[in-house]
């Protein structure tokens, strides 16, 4: 029965053990080989005590007591503005709500050569929020069918779109993973960008698979969406916060923002997490144009051949839209 006991005990254990092995091979300081052994030490000293040191409640003590010197030491770990930033995250965006003007700081702008040739420019853009005409949202796949990238994107009537994409702020040398995503690894960044810049970064460039879902979000909702995201932007200039693949990633990031506005919003959905069926959750809550089968939907938002075919085009958002259903028929024709 003790046996037995001490098993039921120690699975959970084991569990958290692995969890911070992995938050010490990922995040503990110094060098490559610092790192590794301070994850191997800890989770081999945790398998020792739990098999041999008796009385079991006395490793179970000693566990917890260096557990609590990791939690410690994890709390010590914040995010910074400071760092040798990739060019494409650089300059973090910033605006001037004047009434009904929004004036945005540091709109990306990038002319690409290839996906890791490219010259950045940052821009400063003005919109009229009496102008807003449409909420639109981009659904990005590069590999597993169950995971994308989302990209929101506010439509004016005289303007450009402004595209806002939640993203890691990475460090020169750094690339994305998702599970190093989830132990401070990369700071948390709103990319304000031309569309011609971060879409089609995906479509032209790196091939992804890209679908354009054109929303019957209300205006006074659409408008107060993006001024929540202003603030939050806003606040990141002087409190930096960390990217979390799982609680602060660009799905769960704008169900945050929705809820702020909304708090009567539907309830969680599992699809938020696996957000790669979030356009499927959009289509059964009547989000999207549904006046079509959802696959019919799915196959006319598909926009990888008409941004290939508009590439250089200056009506590059005008063009990826054409035959996308649109339920609002707002977009300038």
């Amino acid at each position: 029965m003790k046996t037995f006991l001490r098993i039921l005990i120690a699975i959970p254990v084991l569990l958290v053990t692995l969890w911070w092995t992995l938050a010490l091979y990922f995040a503990a300081p110094g060098p490559a080989f610092v790192q590794v052994g301070l994850a191997v030490v800890y989770l081999l000293g945790t398998i020792a005590l739990l098999v041999w040191l008796r009385p079991f409640r006395l490793a179970l003590g000693i566990w917890a007591v260096v557990l609590v010197v990791i939690v410690f030491w994890w709390g010590t770990i914040l995010p910074s503005n400071e760092g040798d930033w990739q060019p494409d995250v650089a300059q973090l965006p910033s605006a001037e709500i004047q009434g009904d003007t929004l004036i945005f700081h540091n709109v990306r702008n990038v002319d690409y050569r290839t996906e890791t040739d490219y010259t950045v420019r940052y821009e400063d853009r003005t919109y009229d929020l009496s102008k807003l005409r449409g909420l639109d949202l981009f659904m990005i796949y590069w590999g597993s069918p169950m995971i994308a990238h989302t990209i929101m994107s506010w439509q004016f009537e005289g303007s450009l779109p402004l595209a806002i994409s939640i993203e890691t702020r990475k460090k020169v040398g750094q690339e994305y993973s998702a599970l190093e995503g989830f132990f401070k690894q990369y700071e948390f960044i709103y990319v304000v960008a031309d569309e011609r810049d971060v879409v089609r970064l995906r479509t032209n460039y790196r091939g992804e698979e890209v679908y354009l879902y054109r929303l019957k979000t209300p205006i006074p909702q659409a408008r107060a969406l993006l001024l929540d995201y202003v603030k939050s932007m806003n606040e990141l200039v002087d409190h930096p916060q960390f990217y979390n693949a799982l609680t602060a990633n660009c799905t769960t990031s704008i169900r945050r923002h929705v809820k702020h506005i909304n708090p009567g919003a539907p309830p969680f959905d599992w699809r938020l997490i696996a957000n790669g069926y979030g356009d499927e959750l959009l289509y059964e809550r009547g989000t999207v144009d549904t006046k079509m089968s959802f696959l019919e939907l799915r196959a006319r938002s598909r926009i990888n051949a008409r941004a290939k075919a508009a590439d250089q085009d200056p009506f590059f958002s005008l063009r990826i839209r054409e035959g996308v259903p649109d339920p609002r028929a707002l977009w300038p024709r």
